[in-house]
């Protein structure tokens, strides 16, 4: 039997970047082989931060116009925005009513983010949301979630609820497995390589983004942070910013990095960034081309989107239906 599998994207910036992709977004194309995937845009887990109503609509467009052109496939998996699905918001509440206080204060994330602006700036909202993000998984009685590392915790707090609310009420809830992604590439931030490539950080030279112009990327390449020496040779600890480089080429290339080191004895780092260069300037070119092509045409990309959310509403509403029958309220 195919197991259901489940995973989100906020749509928090214009442009997915090449971390995201060999870090996650691969292989959730590779899991909607012989599995049946639920892939949402959570929309309304971006309302926690600052909203810019004509640039969060944009956003939710261009993530899905890229999910597709990355390969994620609407008659393969069901795509969709979570807020075309109004029973997240009806099993959230159930969940913040099931979960304590204190456990959703011991959640990092919101610790880290009200640390930044002060606790009593953050909206409660940021505070709620791992309960709303349990909901999202719960939905669709999902077996496995793919997620990193960081997000172990809000998989256990999922799965703490989940039996919480079953032990209670009655059978509801299947138990989700996280499903930790398998460590893929690692990419690096390409000025500064020894912190992990993100849109948080400082400087955007230093990010690939897959909707820049080729020739944008071209020059973060060929600008990106080398080492001392002319030796292409991967040494994370030595050469962090040719290690990054020689992954990011392997990793799109399909080429072994000990090939690449070959290939490049010899030659100077020129010759080498020239190289990476062509390959993700190549691998990125159809991939946006893609992605606008669909952005061109909004209603048709709109469809695809509430297509999704149809499918996605006839499990979601069985889910709240036996909650709601479960918890005595009258149907």
């Amino acid at each position: 039997m195919a197991k259901r599998i489940l995973s989100g994207i906020q749509p928090t910036s214009d442009s997915f970047h090449l971390g995201n992709y060999l870090g996650a977004l691969k292989q959730w194309v590779e899991l909607q082989e012989g599995n049946d995937a639920f892939y949402c845009i959570v929309d309304l887990h971006a309302l926690t931060g600052e909203i810019d109503p004509a640039l969060l609509r944009k956003r939710i467009l261009s993530s899905a116009a890229q999910l597709i052109a990355l390969g994620i496939s609407p008659d393969k998996s069901t795509l969709f925005v979570q807020s075309h699905v109004a029973e997240h918001n009806q099993l959230g509440w159930i969940m913040e009513c099931i979960a304590g206080f204190g456990e959703a204060n011991r959640m990092t994330q919101f610790k880290d983010k009200s640390a930044k602006g002060g606790a009593d700036s953050a909206r409660v909202g940021l505070f709620t949301y791992p309960m709303l993000q349990a909901a999202d998984i719960l939905l669709y009685q999902a077996h496995y979630v793919p997620v990193g590392e960081d997000q172990r915790q809000h998989i256990e707090l999922t799965r703490d609820l989940a039996t919480r609310f079953n032990t209670r009420f009655g059978e509801t809830f299947r138990i989700p497995e996280g499903y930790i992604l398998k460590s893929g590439a690692k990419i690096y931030d390409l000025q500064e390589p020894t912190n992990k490539m993100s849109k948080s950080s400082g400087s955007a030279a230093g990010v690939l983004e897959i909707m820049d112009t080729p020739e944008a990327n071209a020059k973060k390449i060929k600008s990106a942070t080398t080492d001392a020496g002319r030796e292409v040779k991967f040494d994370e600890k030595e050469k962090p910013g040719i290690s990054n480089l020689l992954t990011i080429h392997a990793a799109l290339s399909g080429k072994k990095i000990g090939d690449l080191e070959n290939e490049f004895a010899g030659k100077g780092y020129g010759d080498f960034k020239g190289a990476v260069a062509e390959v993700v300037v190549e691998y990125l070119r159809p991939i946006r081309a893609r992605a606008n092509e669909l952005l061109e045409d909004e209603r048709h990309l709109v469809q695809i989107l509430h297509a999704g959310a149809d499918k996605a509403r006839t499990v979601a509403s069985a889910t709240v239906a036996q909650s709601y029958k479960n918890l005595g309220l009258v149907l």
